[in-house]
């Protein structure tokens, strides 16, 4: 897969996305639990209007803690007119901007989750292609994912397999409790969002619930 050309695809479609909702949409709460949608908005598009110098200067002030001071940017440039904030979203769609520690893996797979994060509380079935689950998914059990994203030991025990494609994952003895379920929900939930534990089975559930608690 052309994870920059995949990751563009999906800034366009994040574009469209918040292009199409009303203000009440925009207003509803995420799946992230610190931002509405159109907080979302503002931290997708965040990359592409602060720079790395305003960045550190807000981490800083935020006493070291990267993601308060993300949080804090994306509610100021949520503030911005959406129409301009999805103007970045396609303007800069092919820009690479530097994600450190998490790598272009990271980056794409912030847009297949705030994407849902979104379109999962207001009944929306917008969503990436199948092809682009599964690449998050082969990401998530990797060291690199455990910098922020899947934090290290949430998948100690258990064993993945998806139910809408040919994809699953086994800890290296290959033994584990069982989840199963759709790509998008097994991403989501090994993400942290509880919220696509539902949307799940098998008896690895329950610990993986234990652990998103």
């Amino acid at each position: 897969m052309d994870v920059a050309a995949r990751t563009a695809a999906n800034r366009r479609l994040l574009a469209d996305f918040f292009d199409g909702l009303e203000e009440s949409q925009l207003e509803t709460q995420s799946l992230c639990s610190a931002w509405t949608v159109r907080e979302v908005l503002g931290h997708s598009a965040m990359p592409f209007s602060v720079g790395i110098g305003r960045l550190l200067w807000r981490t800083l002030l935020a006493r070291g803690s990267i993601d308060r001071a993300s949080a804090a940017i994306a509610e100021e440039q949520a503030r911005r007119p959406v129409a301009e904030l999805t103007g970045m979203l396609r303007t800069y769609a092919t820009k690479r901007v530097p994600a450190p520690g998490v790598g272009p893996m990271g980056q794409f797979t912030d847009h297949c989750v705030h994407l849902r994060d979104c379109a999962r509380p207001l009944g929306l079935d917008t969503d990436v292609p199948l092809e682009d689950w599964r690449a998050v998914l082969d990401w998530l059990p990797t060291k690199q994912a455990s910098l922020g994203v899947v934090p290290a030991g949430r998948l100690d025990g258990l064993a993945l397999r998806a139910t809408d494609q040919d994809w699953s994952w086994t800890a290296a003895d290959g033994s584990g409790e069982e989840v199963v379920g759709p790509s998008e929900a097994l991403a989501m939930a090994l993400s942290g969002r509880s919220v696509a534990l539902a949307d799940l089975d098998g008896p690895g559930v329950a610990t993986l619930r234990e652990r998103l608690v």
